[in-house]
């Protein structure tokens, strides 16, 4: 069958895809329908982060179809309240935690909230949300006017205002005036070439904004649930937030966004909502996830696997200085920069034809994302592919 045809009649051309067609999975590995095995090095961009069939997500997944899946935030959701009550326990912070459905519903939240604080907690009304260039904060039209970047913008104006981008923290900083509600920023630019910035600039920027009266605001869609080595990049840095969004590994591929934020009392009923948000389904998926994940880190094989996957990729830097240039990110959220996009895109094509699948981002940089349960096998297999495919290079 030609899928690209076939799905052409039927679906809006809104990605540019590789037709593979994926019929099975197991741990890190994927099976297209041919039987070929592929080593899963991206992990659905950051959401597989138990990778497949796990036991503990599927039993979850299974025993809420098989009870009840979804009913209406009219009514009290257990599942819901003990998946909030993990990830305050796992942030170590007071927070509150409003569910949605996706990464840029829940930083759509997360810009409610600055408005909400900026409006009712002061005399004069701060609206102004500064965010940092390289940003990705989503595609509805607010995260995209939130999302720093121009190439973004094209054709879906007029846009919401209150939005100003600075290129540094440091500028961030300097633009802050008493019409700025909040400053919002990825501890880990995962779009933006897998930047992690600073701890100096992040401590700096926490004890300016705490000064101010300015909302700190981290988007941790694609480096929260431990995919930096802790359960928030921020807490890396020894920096917490007012408001923190979460999406993408939360619940394992069950669609899921959350707004978790210290400022417990900025909403009253019918000021923000969701149907389908924070339902059984989701919310159980999201409790399975974040119990193998909290083991996995009490455990330390966590930072093992880390500290694997960070020495083949240093090896790799090493080894083929004549197609990169260095390493980035941290934990499990990792770039390797090519030196420039024709290289970076032979590194992906020439990966998945040895069966490893790899994603890029910004600035020739290939980025690996693997499932947070990854085994070394897995890691020491994907990582010979993926020689054989420099090779070829």
């Amino acid at each position: 069958m030609d899928y690209e045809q076939e799905e052409s009649k039927y679906l809006l051309h809104t990605y540019k895809r590789n037709y593979v067609n994926f019929v099975d999975g197991n741990g890190a590995k994927l099976y297209d329908e041919n039987g070929k095995e592929y080593i899963d090095f991206m992990a659905g961009i950051a959401v597989s982060s138990l990778g497949y069939k796990h036991p503990a997500l599927v039993k979850a997944v299974s025993e809420a179809i098989n009870g009840v899946h979804h009913i209406s935030n009219l009514f009290y959701i257990d599942s819901q309240m003990k998946a909030a009550k993990k990830i305050q326990e796992l942030c170590g912070m007071d927070i509150a935690v409003f569910f949605a459905n996706s990464g840029a519903e829940a930083n759509e939240g997360a810009i409610k909230v600055a408005r909400k604080y900026g409006e009712s907690r002061f005399e004069k009304k701060k609206y102004k949300i500064i965010t940092i260039k390289n940003s990705f904060h989503g595609r509805t039209i607010t995260t995209l006017k939130a999302t720093a970047q121009d190439r973004f913008h094209d054709f879906f104006g007029p846009y919401p205002e209150g939005f100003f981008y600075a290129a540094t923290i440091e500028e961030a900083m300097d633009m802050c005036d008493d019409e700025t509600a909040a400053v919002m920023l990825e501890p880990i630019q995962a779009e933006g070439g897998v930047y992690a910035f600073e701890k100096s600039a992040l401590v700096s920027l926490r004890e300016f904004t705490k000064q101010k009266g300015i909302l700190l605001m981290f988007d941790e869609i694609q480096s929260g649930v431990y995919r930096s080595g802790e359960f928030l990049a921020s807490s890396v840095c020894g920096v917490y937030p007012d408001v923190f969004t979460l999406a993408k590994g939360l619940a394992g591929g069950v669609p899921i966004g959350a707004v978790c934020t210290t400022i417990k009392d900025i909403f009253n009923p019918g000021e923000h909502g969701s149907t389908f948000g924070g339902n059984p389904l989701s919310t159980k998926a999201a409790i399975a996830v974040l119990g193998v994940l909290e083991e996995e880190y009490k455990s330390k094989r966590l930072a093992s696997i880390i500290a694997i996957f960070d020495k083949e990729l240093t090896s790799l830097l090493v080894d083929y200085a004549n197609l990169f240039e260095k390493t980035s990110g941290m934990g499990l959220l990792r770039g390797l920069k090519a030196k420039n996009d024709e290289i970076m895109q032979k590194v992906i094509t020439n990966a998945f034809e040895e069966g490893v699948l790899v994603i890029k981002s910004a600035q020739s940089t290939v980025r690996f994302l693997p499932p947070l349960t990854i085994t070394e096998d897995e890691v020491n297999d994907g990582f010979k592919r993926l020689r054989t495919a420099l090779s070829r290079i």
